[in-house]
């Protein structure tokens, strides 16, 4: 019987390799791989794959997956998420992908050409750190304008030519294709590519008037000529005239970097001089799957260019790469080091935290988001401080930021511990901040206060009395406050501050020692308009004794 069964199993198991061969004999036989796959036959194929990661199966599906996410954050780029979808770009394999990163991005543009702009940007941010991407892409551009102005094709001209002028803009391509793109356009003119040229000018005329003037002025009387010749439509010329309007508008609706897209700094940009009637190497293989026999050491050596273009610490990596031609000691020496003199793991999270809050659209995915960085224990306070200090960097406070941390601090009693600490030391070390900073820490802790996410208790850092004040301090109490107030209404905070709890917590904040600290705070507190809460400090004025 046991026999029986243990055939049975062996059977079983020879009949699923075999469906899994099959499988993927089928995949590697079709001609674009992107075909929807049932979950059943996908885990069959991931099964198979896996089973031996030098295999050519295992290769295409990697191929697929990669190709799949290329065109999927291509597709959701706008101007809001760009700085969030780089990162995201570049962890993909862009040196084995390039091929596919142009046909998706050039496929993309072509559906969406308001969206131009947005591509081109992206485009010149990879141009930095990988230039070759951007000239496989510009290559392309012009071999594709090339064939539809042989063919007459005014949609993809009109696409290939807005891509390019934009990339011209961006300075990933030289100014010297657009003129010698004009120039064709007009040499014979005729309606379509009088018209394509109008729309290429719209889009690259501001650049050109300021970057090359003089061909920019014989390109309009170039038109000027077309237009007297009357070889044309009065539709199309109709559109000469309106962009002779546009230019002496200074393309005000034609910027040369829309706002927000301006993202490179002119010294890392990378300018290719491509030539509209040299020969092209479009590299039409790189679009396709080809085996690799070197591909584990080429995605290896991708990693590290990542990890160099992203900023990565890969420290631990290269601990146990060398660990075969150290010893053990030397390793953790290493890691010590780098862990006590540069800190290198807090810069990296603290940016990976920056950059989470920046690229959140709303309070709730910014929490969403937040909840997902890896942090180690006891470094919850650093997210907190995070928060604040970007807070503290805007021009006025947003009331984002105070929902962010009265979100935190509902969500899990230790976010409450950490908000309730960063109170207190930034109390302690207010006097560094500038004024604007300032108001922008106490406005969010007021938030906080006002919406009891924080215990009241934290205000008994604050001594309200000549020698325990500063400037800055009353400022900062003063808003905070005044936030506090707004919020909850003046006979609600009055009521407030008379609790039990509350009142012992504050009696450094309304003293009743001695009475010139006792004067000092009902002057302070009736001066920014809060003195009704003064009451009992007035009270024990008239019974205790008169000398100071």
């Amino acid at each position: 019987m046991e026999l029986e069964k243990a055939e049975k199993s062996k059977g079983n198991q020879n009949e699923k390799d075999f469906d899994a061969k099959a499988e993927f004999a089928k995949l590697v036989g079709s001609r674009s791989g992107g075909v929807y796959l049932p979950p059943a036959r996908l885990r069959a194929l991931q099964e198979a794959a896996s089973s031996d990661k030098s295999s050519p199966e295992y290769q295409r599906l990697s191929w697929d997956a990669l190709r799949k996410s290329i065109t999927g954050i291509v597709n959701r780029v706008n101007i809001i998420n760009i700085k969030e979808v780089v990162p995201e770009m570049f962890a993909e394999n862009l040196i084995r992908g390039r091929g596919l990163f142009a046909r998706s991005i050039m496929k993309a543009q072509a559906a969406s050409l308001p969206f131009t702009p947005v591509f081109a940007a992206l485009v010149a941010i990879i141009n930095t750190k990988l230039p070759q991407v951007g000239e496989l892409l510009l290559t392309r551009l012009i071999s594709q304008f090339r064939r539809a102005f042989k063919r007459n094709d005014k949609i993809v001209c009109h696409s290939a030519t807005t891509f390019i002028a934009h990339l011209v803009n961006q300075a990933v391509a030289h100014e010297i294709i657009a003129l010698q793109i004009i120039v064709l356009l007009v040499e014979r003119p005729t309606d379509d590519s009088i018209e394509i040229a109008v729309g290429f000018m719209r889009e690259v005329g501001a650049f050109l008037a300021e970057i090359s003037p003089k061909a920019n002025a014989t390109v309009f009387e170039r038109f000027r000529a077309v237009l007297n010749e009357g070889s044309i439509s009065q539709r199309v010329q109709y559109m000469i005239e309106v962009l002779m309007q546009v230019r002496k508008d200074k393309y005000k609706d034609n910027p040369i970097l829309p706002e927000g897209l301006d993202l490179v700094e002119e010294d890392e940009q990378i300018t290719h001089e491509i030539q509209l009637e040299q020969d092209l190497q479009v590299q039409e293989g790189l679009n396709v799957f080809k085996f690799d026999p070197d591909y584990f050491k080429n995605e290896e050596r991708y990693k590290e260019i990542k990890a160099e273009i992203l900023g990565e610490g890969s420290d631990e990596e290269s601990g146990s790469d060398e660990s075969s031609d150290e010893s053990d000691e030397e390793v953790a020496e290493t890691k010590e080091g780098i862990e006590d003199r540069t800190e290198t793991n807090l810069v990296n999270l603290r940016r990976t935290i920056y950059l989470t809050i920046m690229n959140a659209l709303n309070y709730e995915e910014a929490v969403h988001k937040l909840l997902k960085v890896q942090l180690e224990e006891g470094k919850e306070i650093e997210l907190v401080n995070m928060i604040i200090e970007c807070c503290s960097q805007e021009r006025s406070y947003a009331t984002f930021y105070g929902l962010i941390g009265e979100r935190f601090s509902k969500l899990n009693r230790v976010w409450t511990d950490c908000l309730e600490a960063a109170f207190r030391n930034y109390y302690s070390t207010i006097h560094r901040y500038e004024t604007n900073r300032l108001r922008n820490i106490a406005r969010f802790f007021g938030h906080l206060l006002a919406t009891d996410s924080i215990s009241w208790v934290v205000l008994e850092s604050v001594k309200m009395n000549e020698d325990d004040t500063t400037s800055s301090s009353r400022i900062f109490v003063k808003i905070l406050m005044n936030e506090m107030m707004e919020s909850m209404g003046l006979k609600t905070l009055a009521e407030r501050f008379k609790d039990p709890e509350v009142k012992h917590a504050c009696q450094g904040m309304f003293p009743v020692d001695i009475p010139k600290n006792t004067r000092f705070a009902i002057n302070y507190f009736t001066s920014i308009g809060l003195g009704v809460i003064t009451e009992d400090m007035r009270e024990y004025l008239k019974v205790c004794p008169s000398h100071t």
